[in-house]
């Protein structure tokens, strides 16, 4: 099971990190232990660390509507997400 990093601009730290969007939207697909990171330096560039037990399932839905409208609910800046996975 890899451990992916997502790091993006939002903007509004608070709300990005109160919203169930993300618990909602990736519960489903079996990903866990999700953890959330703030630059303390610039707090609307934030992160993901995540398990993810099946990037196929995991890549199909990042490319749906729904992975979209989860961003768009949270205020993420959809072109500065950047995606890493554990090596």
């Amino acid at each position: 099971m890899p451990t992916i990093i997502g790091h993006h601009d939002v903007k509004d730290k608070d709300h990005w990190l109160a919203s169930p969007k993300r618990e909602e939207f990736f519960g489903p697909l079996g990903i866990t232990n999700i953890r959330t990171f703030v630059d303390p330096q610039n707090p609307t560039h934030v992160a993901l660390l995540m398990d993810v037990a099946d990037m196929g399932a995991f890549e199909a839905a990042m490319q749906a509507p729904g992975a979209a409208e989860a961003m768009a609910h949270d205020g993420v800046l959809a072109e500065t997400l950047v995606i890493l996975v554990e090596a």
